[in-house]
């Protein structure tokens, strides 16, 4: 296996004792263990803009009448 295979594969199976409290299946590869975790976590909702990463300073989106008013 090479470097780049086994550090996926390492990863996708540390991810994979972590999702399902069980060692991974013997016979799986790195990608195959992070499809089936993939396709077994479901849909997760993710908000940009509800995000602690980002400053309000950051968030651009169409003009507010209350910005149209400040530019004249």
């Amino acid at each position: 296996m090479e470097g780049r295979d086994h550090r996926i594969y390492e990863e996708a199976s540390a991810l994979w004792r972590e999702m399902f409290g069980e060692q991974p299946p013997l016979r799986l590869d790195g990608p195959a263990m992070l499809e089936i975790i993939t396709r077994c976590s479901g849909e997760l909702a993710y908000d940009r803009l509800r995000s602690p990463f980002l400053r309000p300073s950051t968030i651009a989106g169409p003009a507010q009448p209350r910005d149209k008013v400040a530019l004249g």
